[in-house]
């Protein structure tokens, strides 16, 4: 199409919306759209900027805020502090009469560093959002990346669950009996201005953006990078807000790498390009359907106490299984390549062993039986020490949260949920880090095709298990940096389920 037409094309457009009847555009879905740079330049090295996102939808008397973060959480953990979602909000009901709770706020959970106004500078971006609203047709759809993450928790064969991470070892391959799943679906909404063009896309994914740049440089990681990329394809002002789904137990792939430089660029190009894949196989709409529900659930807290005690037993049992060897590191790893390298002749070469058979002497054959002994000593008081490690971590984890329940004033932890349906899109959302099978679920259990989960959002309450997994308490993050009891799965996902049903 010439430059010429595309003008008149979106001349005609902007014509027909001018002049459609009252009662049409009353009903017509509106949607503005603003970013502003949250950044902290003075914390060091810059490899990427992070930003916040708001995007305001009006339809009729119905105005809702969903704004997107590069942070680590809503509070809770990170810059934002608690008291960040609250002043948020009321300076948001102040100056646009949007009510507190029609503004929604995910964190991607990158562990960028932003600056210590993100507050005011979110204000900003949603009051610009607010001032540049115009019709919008909508589109949804979904896209499937299975590249990016892998659950990072490991069945061992002995029952046990443990966890990939850099805060402890990694189990011997031997003893990993399997993986939990990942959930590959992007979900996208996508917003066109009445020209075809699009302004918005939202696309949600699950997984952990904490890959890191080689430099070590302040990034918005792979879904900051991720959106960047979606932007520059999509041209003419549209922007990308990405929502963090359930991704409390899924990893970057190869996330434990040693032998090359962790860089979220390509994670972040791989998504990027799956989810544009996906916003280019969806045809918008005039549609008029937003919905909003916004409803709190009291969840039970845990009583960690028992489990302490089972854990720190483990640690005693796990120090006293500790012997003394005459190895150390320095005869270790020569002895260990020695004997890797060759098995039938390790202490020397053959030919002294066949002169020592032909003697009847088994002095280098003794000597053999000797060292694999302590070899084998030895690499067993390495495992036991690196089952310490994961003990001393989650045992630290389990003891702050025991005090953190103990001293609140309920046995309850009150959450704040979102139901948000725009068209066909329909979004759920929760105050943690949920893990991927819970996602899995209310998709599967869902009265909707096209329906999505977005942790991260509108608080932060840690870590959110399921049951089954809480029955491993001490064995991997997910279960010992929980505040939760274990029944509070079946009472959130009935909860869930019921908002669903409304939208």
């Amino acid at each position: 199409m010439t430059r010429h037409a595309t003008v008149y094309r979106d001349l005609f457009f902007i014509l027909a919306s001018l002049m459609c009847w009252p009662t049409a555009c009353h009903s017509q879905m509106l949607a503005g759209t603003a970013k502003v740079d949250i950044t902290d330049y003075q914390a060091g090295p810059v490899h990427d900027p992070l930003y916040v996102k708001a995007l305001v939808l009006k339809q009729a008397d119905l105005q809702v805020a969903i704004v997107t973060v590069d942070a680590v959480a809503i509070g809770g953990i990170g810059r934002l502090k608690d008291r960040y979602l609250p002043t948020v909000r009321s300076a948001i009901h102040d100056r646009l009469g949007i009510p507190a709770s029609n503004v929604l706020v995910n964190a991607s959970h990158c562990h960028g560093v932003v600056r210590g106004d993100t507050d005011e500078l979110t204000i900003q971006a949603i009051q610009a959002a607010a001032e540049n609203l115009m019709p919008v047709r909508v589109g949804v759809g979904s896209g499937h990346e299975d590249r990016v993450g892998e659950n990072r928790r490991l069945r061992m064969k002995d029952g046990r669950e443990i966890d990939v991470r850099h805060a402890y070892s990694m189990p011997p391959d031997a003893e990993v009996a399997g993986v939990g799943p990942i959930d590959p679906q992007i979900g996208v909404l996508r917003l066109d201005r009445l020209s075809g063009q699009p302004l918005a896309v939202i696309y949600n994914y699950a997984c952990h953006p904490i890959q890191g740049v080689p430099s070590g440089a302040n990034t918005a990681d792979l879904t900051g990078l991720a959106s960047t990329v979606i932007e520059d394809n999509l041209g003419d002002g549209a922007m990308a807000f990405f929502l963090q789904g359930c991704g409390g137990d899924i990893n970057p792939v190869f996330y434990k790498h040693v032998d090359q430089p962790r860089d979220a660029v390509t994670l972040g190009n791989l998504l990027a390009l799956s989810t544009l894949k996906a916003v280019r196989s969806i045809e918008t709409k005039a549609d008029s359907r937003l919905k909003w529900i916004n409803e709190k659930l009291e969840l039970p807290r845990a009583d960690l106490a028992e489990k302490i005690i089972q854990q720190e037993q483990q640690q005693l049992e796990l120090a006293r299984s500790l012997r003394g060897t005459t190895l150390s590191m320095k005869t270790f790893l020569p002895l260990v390549v020695k004997y890797r390298l060759s098995d039938q002749y390790p202490a020397y070469y053959s030919h002294r062993y066949l002169h020592e058979e032909k003697l009847g002497r088994k002095e280098l054959a003794a000597l053999d039986s000797r060292n694999l002994r302590d070899i084998e000593a030895y690499v067993s008081n390495v495992e036991t020490m690196e089952q310490l490690t994961r003990i001393n971590t989650n045992l630290r984890l389990l003891r702050m949260h025991q005090k953190q329940n103990m001293e609140a004033p309920e046995r309850t932890v009150s959450v704040e949920l979102i139901g948000c349906r725009i068209g066909d899109f329909v979004l759920t959302s929760f105050p943690g880090e949920l893990t991927v099978q819970i996602g899995l679920n209310l998709k599967e259990k869902s009265p909707h095709d096209q329906t999505f989960v977005a942790g991260y959002t509108n608080g932060y309450i840690y870590y959110a298990p399921t049951t089954k997994q809480l029955a491993n308490v001490g064995g991997a993050q997910e279960d010992s940096d929980c505040i939760l009891a274990p029944q509070w799965q079946g009472i959130y996902e009935q909860k869930a389920l019921e908002i669903l049903k409304q939208l």
